[in-house]
């Protein structure tokens, strides 16, 4: 049986609302628009986070591409909402044929209620408040800020960050920290090889070894 051009996109269609929608549930409605047939235009539909099923009509949006061949191929990240009143992003594209008649319609409705809790969750767990202390607490040994100080100046005049130092330039970046008494400080080598990328023996290896007692 022969397949029309029409039939073809809605077929290959329904393979990409099964595609998305099994990779982006639960949060992501995916949705097939049969536009040639508005009153019952959905002909797949994943996740159905709307409740809507197959065989149900289609929004304003795919009227408007219905009746208006200028309508915008694609339009992307707008603001929507579900009829239980949770907040939506959406994402709808306009499929043609080869006669530039839309044909389909696919389309994508994110439930962000859930992202903008977790983000406000999150924006107050980071919130800090100016409170009033006498001095100013520190998590981190005041002479480890010199150390990372230190690093960061010897890269800087090789145009390097310490990540990017080569295996001589970090050990000679160890040496002078070292003669500085920096490397005596606790946690130091834990510190210089997280900024230098390397393991801790890695680091160890750079120190100078000391003569051996006569």
């Amino acid at each position: 049986m022969t397949i029309t051009e029409n039939e073809l996109l809605l077929r290959e269609g329904k393979k990409i609302v099964e595609a998305l929608g099994r990779t982006l549930a639960p949060m992501v409605e995916v949705v097939l628009h049969d536009l040639t047939r508005p009153a019952s235009s959905i002909v797949a539909i994943s996740n159905s986070l709307s409740g809507r099923e197959v065989g149900d009509p289609t929004t304003e949006i795919g009227m408007a591409r219905i009746t208006d061949p200028g309508f915008p191929d694609i339009l992307q990240n707008y603001p929507n909402q579900f009829p239980d009143g949770r907040p939506a992003k959406s994402t709808s594209i306009g499929l043609r044929n080869s006669a530039g008649e839309y044909v389909a319609a696919l389309c994508m409705n994110v439930d962000i209620s859930m992202l903008t809790s977790v983000a406000a969750s999150l924006s107050q767990l980071a919130q800090t408040q100016p409170a009033d202390m006498p001095i100013r607490e520190t998590l981190a040994a005041p002479r480890l800020d010199e150390l990372r100080a230190a690093l960061d100046a010897f890269a800087g005049r090789l145009n390097k960050t310490p990540h990017t130092l080569t295996p001589a330039q970090r050990r000679d970046a160890v040496h002078q920290l070292a003669n500085a008494g920096l490397m005596d400080l606790k946690n130091a080598q834990a510190v210089v090889a997280s900024m230098l990328g390397v393991a801790r023996p890695t680091v160890y290896s750079y120190l100078p070894q000391k003569d051996p007692s006569p």
